[in-house]
């Protein structure tokens, strides 16, 4: 389909809005005329009052005569002196693919690439064009697989999409706003009625008498009908806008791989999913793991160190390259299934630039460690940057397990202070465990049904595992406390703890050993902690 006839496509779906409006309105004033031809008295003037209610949000939606402006998202911009190497190639690419090049960059810190345009009259007239390019990208893909990512959103310009996406954003936000008016609307009801009903309630227990369920069931359901209405039309306005929106994507691929090459294009398809699961993870493990001890990692490595994740994991990303989605994110999501853009790139002619621009795409960047950095001042909450710095990430692990150790409740913190009435230490567990109550103390655990109808020994079976993992977070709190434990970083796999005697926790002997028979021995059918007392500081070994 031809830019003018999806033109003409989205312009018929804005103007079904209106439409869809208009008739709206038209019944109402209807059951206004046809009440009012009953006669007046107050079921006539309650009609009335609804309907000028329900015809207000529809009125509303229908004066948003501006297309929304979307504000930038957090990033950096840069421009041509601050980083030439980068605008060099946005320029390149953008003649090569018969367009006009961004008028700005902005870098941001998510793992995406966009195009986007400040079009005039609904789009008929160009304007300012933004490329927003996230430094993830930069850091996993090759300067051949990044070649490719921006060919394709060139494509988009070509096509005419980011100057039609006025149109389609126009209609998906009135209509939006029209359906959330209404919502609002009906659970200001809800809200009002159920604070009458509680008031009412208060009022019959203050006389002695019993209070009424509260039941808002149909409060709103005048509002929420209106509001249905619309979503079947915002249904039909996606589904309807969907073919165009994905058959813009299949054409920007094929541009990039045009421009950049077929293996290029192929490949990146391919990375791109891997680095955003691979990103995702980094964020959680790696780049806030020291947020609960109010700590950084160092400048430039809150982003930067997601390289060094990458480096170190190559097999897990090579595994989801091969396993790419079949199903699109949901059903109205504007791009088709990764798994169906790269069979048709493969598909394409083998074109002789499988060796092109293998290089890292990060070495595009004048100054990596300085845009890092940058990148971090102009992303991250000012809250967060109030925050020091670690020296290293053994030192950012390290801050992080302690807090982490020393704010921790496990169950077995819980029902020791249920069953002392004092706080919970590992001194006075050990003090229970000696007088013999231990198997009382794991009574007030929380059990499953089963357990907590076992007696005996099979009682015993069902809570040990519990007991041995909370005593162990216990003692390894009170090592950290005393300033006498110590973790070992890895970008392979999970932290390991570091024991008093220098073990790291991987032998068959050592420390680790040593503890893990003495938390055998004090949770053993017949209870023992002088094997963990003599590991424990000298203050929780007195009794």
């Amino acid at each position: 389909m031809g830019a003018t006839l999806r033109a003409l496509r989205a312009l018929v779906l804005l103007l079904g809005f209106y439409l869809l409006s208009l008739v709206l309105l038209g019944a109402l004033a209807g059951v206004d005329v046809l009440v009012f031809g009953w006669g007046h008295g107050p079921l006539t003037a309650k009609v009335g009052f609804v309907t000028v209610l329900l015809a207000i949000p529809v009125v509303r939606g229908m004066l948003m005569l501006r297309t929304p402006k979307g504000e930038d998202p957090p990033g950096l911009p840069v421009t041509d002196a601050d980083e030439p190497r980068l605008w060099a190639l946005v320029r390149e690419l953008a003649a090569a693919a018969g367009t006009r090049a961004p008028d700005r960059i902005l870098l941001t810190g998510e793992v995406n690439a966009s195009v986007s345009e400040e079009p005039r009259l609904l789009g008929l007239l160009p304007g300012p064009r933004r490329l927003t390019l996230g430094v993830p990208l930069l850091i996993g893909l090759t300067e051949a697989q990044l070649r490719s990512v921006l060919a394709h959103e060139y494509g988009h310009f070509t096509g005419g999409d980011t100057r039609l996406s006025a149109l389609v954003v126009r209609g998906r936000v009135q209509i939006g706003r029209v359906i959330g008016q209404f919502h609002a609307k009906a659970d200001g009801k809800v809200a009002a009625d159920r604070a009458r009903q509680e008031r009412a309630s208060a009022k019959r227990v203050a006389k002695g008498r019993k209070a009424k369920e509260i039941d808002t069931t149909g409060v709103g359901a005048t509002y929420r009908t209106m509001a249905r209405i619309y979503t079947a039309y915002g249904k039909l306005y996606l589904r309807a806008s969907l073919s165009t929106a994905r058959g813009q994507e299949y054409a920007a691929d094929l541009t990039a791989a045009r421009i950049a090459g077929r293996d290029a294009t192929a490949s990146a398809l391919r990375e791109i999913p891997a680095l955003s699961a691979s990103h995702d993870f980094y964020l959680d493990s790696y780049a806030t793991l020291g947020l609960q001890a109010r700590l950084l990692p160092p400048r430039g490595e809150f982003f930067g160190g997601f390289g060094r994740l990458l480096a170190a994991r190559e097999p897990e990303p090579a595994k989801r390259r091969a396993e790419l989605p079949e199903m699109p994110v949901g059903p109205y999501d504007s791009h088709p299934p990764i798994a169906d853009r790269v069979r048709r790139i493969e598909a394409l002619p083998a074109d002789g630039r499988a060796d092109e621009a293998r290089g890292a795409a990060l070495t595009l960047l004048t100054d990596p460690e300085r845009t890092l950095g940058a990148l971090e001042d102009a992303v991250l909450l000012d809250e967060l940057l109030a925050c020091p710095r670690a020296a290293g990430w053994e030192e950012l692990l390290n801050a992080s397990m302690a807090a982490g150790l020393s704010a921790t409740q496990t169950p077995l913190h819980r029902a020791l202070t249920a069953y002392t009435g004092r706080p919970a230490t590992l001194s006075a567990l050990l003090d229970v465990i000696d007088d013999g109550r231990l198997w009382r103390l794991a009574e007030r655990l929380p059990l499953s049904e089963v357990a907590a109808a076992a007696k005996g020994r099979a009682f015993r079976e069902f809570v040990r595992p519990v007991l041995l993992r909370s005593l162990r977070t216990m003692v390894l709190a009170e090592f950290s406390a005393c300033s006498l434990l110590s973790w070992e970083f890895s970008w392979t796999g999970p932290a390991t703890v570091r024991l008093p005697g220098g073990d790291t926790g991987t032998g068959d002997a050592g420390p680790e050993a040593d503890l893990d028979a003495a938390l055998q021995a004090a949770v053993a059918d017949h209870p023992d902690t002088g094997r963990l007392r003599a590991l424990l500081p000298s203050a929780v070994q007195n009794v």
